[in-house]
């Protein structure tokens, strides 16, 4: 089952009317198309009314019948708009580092349905005392990082600055860098970076 915020991300391509456009204009029916494809006429009429989307190989075997890569159906054909709302209900938390048992933070991206962004938004929550160690990292671009709520100690470098509620701070990001909540109150950020 795929949770609303996937759905809504897949239909936006439009694969099964891309399939369906094929598929009229080489005036085959779904059982012609069934017989070139091994795939039953059910399973090909759900995926042209959305009902269901194609497993990559799903797809390719549709895609070789007609002459097309991939790209046709999931390329961009079909582009994203450069607006998104993301709803709070949506985002999901990913920990700091992948397999961390007890991350140092957490971040939800604030922007994730738009391709080619300008740059990246994060709401982010920094974990108690007690977390594992904040790794430095590096990364070209610019980085601003607002505290929304708590205490926020930001190393650049060899120079740590404490933020606290309101405050923020841009940087370079290219020098390691990393963040630290001082402190037993919640911490949170909105960290934005360019690419």
């Amino acid at each position: 089952m795929l949770s609303d915020t996937l759905e809504r991300g897949l239909r936006e391509y439009g694969i099964g009317e891309k399939v369906r456009a094929l598929r009229l204009r080489k005036k085959l029916g779904l059982v012609e198309l069934g017989q070139h494809t091994g795939l039953s006429p059910a399973l090909l009429s759900k995926i042209e009314r959305g009902k269901m989307f194609p497993t990559l190989p799903t797809l390719l075997r549709i895609a070789l019948v007609f002459g097309v890569g991939l790209e046709h159906f999931i390329g961009t054909a079909q582009r994203r708009p450069a607006l998104a709302v993301v709803r709070a209900a949506d985002r999901q938390a990913f920990p700091d580092r992948a397999g961390a048992r007890r991350p140092a933070y957490r971040f939800e991206c604030l922007d994730y349905p738009v391709t080619e962004r300008r740059l990246n938004a994060y709401f982010v929550e920094f974990e108690a005392v007690g977390a594992e160690r904040v790794e430095p990292h590096q990364h070209e671009g610019a980085e601003v990082v607002y505290v929304v709520s708590g205490t926020l100690a930001i190393t650049v470098g060899e120079e740590e600055h404490t933020l606290h509620a309101g405050d923020s701070i841009y940087f370079d990001p290219s020098p390691p860098h990393s963040y630290r909540r001082i402190g037993t109150r919640s911490c949170t950020a909105v960290v934005v970076t360019t690419p």
